[in-house]
């Protein structure tokens, strides 16, 4: 059944607009976080969200950019470096094709019954791979917080430090890890405050305490993201009033009148530019960002799929054990194959569930998957009007993001919880996702389970 039995449409509408107004600020920062321009999240966020909504059983679930898709789009693509040769444009549309394919691996998956599989992810390889995306995400954060040209300004600096050597000897003798040369540059960075960009850092650092704090402080009846809102609108307002020198949103081009789709003899238009699906798969070189290779594509896009549905199965199943809302793991995990497909075929990044925009689902009062059409539709038809966040300060998105994984990198509680070999998978698994590739980490981070089990078996037999 597509709507559930209590279903109220005037409370999904209200909820729907709830989180299409709280969510904008993450789909600009999770935007940047893939490599791209900020607006481009914005821009493409509703179809997948809209194809998710028609897709999913469950109720409140949200799917989007997140950290960890745009982190691990980004590293499994090395981004930086193909933007550098080949510009934003063609990076968009190598991030379009690699999502129709994790899209395809998605369904695949969920046809031959992976997503119970996924159920038996060993608790220790979880906690690991969570935490080192977080690092990544942080790693990826911080350039424009503390700098106000972002990660480029952090890069000159670093190649005109002591650092500069291990970086170079990382790129050439150990390319694998990508991560590690990022986690270099962050740890350059937050140990060199006397290089900052002052009044980009002040507004990252106040940003990021306002939006950990401010929930605590302002009225119980307003929405979850609140403060969220409070702080990009009061840096957005800054930026316009000052001659902020940081980083800011820039422009975002308006849609073409003619494009998009429309129905009805031209009555009905949907301003969504639909990207040329035969020319992605044919085109766009994705394979070689893989050696070439065929299969280590095939791979990387089903492992980006597995790794991605944890996500879903987390929160599906959060809400199963709280609020007795049944979940099916083959329904979900195809829902994220299309949800990923329709994001490829609007110049997306893979999608996956979102907590944080689930939970507000829930607490905003969402009976069904209506609320997701509504936000969708919002997101779509508000566009145009998006020119409002142009001024909008990179380092307060940053704050965002920072505000959201930060506490989890510094007391990440679930494996401080591990204890043994669990404690030395765990923390395995977290160091390699966060110098290598999260891809590579949670392959790794599997093994390394496999392998130290044996050692259990003795421990338990002893």
């Amino acid at each position: 059944m597509f709507f559930f039995m209590d279903c109220s449409p005037m409370r999904d509408i209200l909820a729907g607009s709830i989180m299409a107004a709280t969510s904008v600020p993450q789909l600009i920062a999770y935007a940047e976080t893939v490599g791209y321009a900020g607006y481009r999240g914005l821009a493409t966020a509703g179809p997948s969200l809209f194809a998710w909504g028609l897709s999913t059983g469950s109720p409140w679930m949200n799917c989007g950019v997140t950290s960890i898709t745009a982190l691990m789009a980004k590293t499994d693509l090395d981004g930086e470096s193909f933007v550098a040769e080949y510009g934003e444009e063609e990076y968009v549309r190598l991030v379009s094709a690699y999502s129709l394919y994790v899209g395809m691996a998605s369904i695949i998956l969920g046809v031959v019954g992976f997503g119970k599989l996924c159920g038996k992810t060993p608790k220790p390889v979880k906690a690991g791979f969570k935490w080192g995306c977080a690092v990544g995400v942080v790693a990826s954060a911080i350039p424009n917080g503390l700098f106000g040209k972002g990660a480029k300004e952090l890069k000159s600096l670093v190649a005109s430090s002591f650092v500069n050597g291990a970086v170079k000897w990382m790129k050439m003798n150990v390319p694998a890890a990508t991560g590690a040369v990022n986690v270099t540059n962050l740890l350059f960075a937050i140990s060199s405050p006397h290089l900052w960009t002052i009044v980009p850092a002040i507004l990252f650092l106040i940003s990021t305490v306002f939006v950990m704090k401010a929930s605590k402080l302002l009225p119980k009846w307003l929405p979850p993201g609140t403060e969220v809102i409070i702080a990009v609108a009061a840096a957005t307002l800054y930026s316009m009033n000052s001659n902020y020198e940081g980083g800011i949103v820039g422009d975002i081009p308006t849609l073409d009148p003619d494009a998009g789709m429309s129905f009805l003899d031209g009555k009905i238009k949907i301003p969504v530019e639909i990207v040329d699906v035969k020319s992605l798969l044919m085109d766009v070189p994705v394979v070689d960002r893989f050696g070439g290779s065929w299969p280590m594509l095939a791979l990387s896009a089903t492992l980006f799929a597995a790794v991605n549905f944890l996500s879903i199965m987390g929160i599906a199943s959060g809400f199963e054990t709280e609020n007795n809302i049944p979940w099916s793991a083959p329904r979900e995990l195809i829902a994220q194959g299309i949800a990923c497909g329709v994001a490829g075929a609007t110049g997306s990044a893979p999608v996956s569930g979102s907590m944080s925009r689930s939970l507000v689902s829930r607490m905003a009062g969402t009976t069904s998957q209506m609320a997701c059409l509504v936000t969708a539709l919002f997101w779509i038809y508000m566009m145009p009007y998006m020119s409002v966040m142009s001024p909008t300060p990179k380092a307060a998105l940053s704050a965002v993001i920072i505000s959201a994984v930060v506490k989890s990198v510094v007391i990440p509680a679930s494996l401080l919880d591990l204890s043994g070999i669990d404690s030395v998978v765990g923390w395995g698994t977290g160091i390699l996702t966060a110098v290598t590739s999260p891809t590579i980490g949670f392959g790794s981070g599997v093994i390394l389970h496999i392998v130290l089990s044996v050692f259990r078996t003795k421990e338990k037999t002893a």
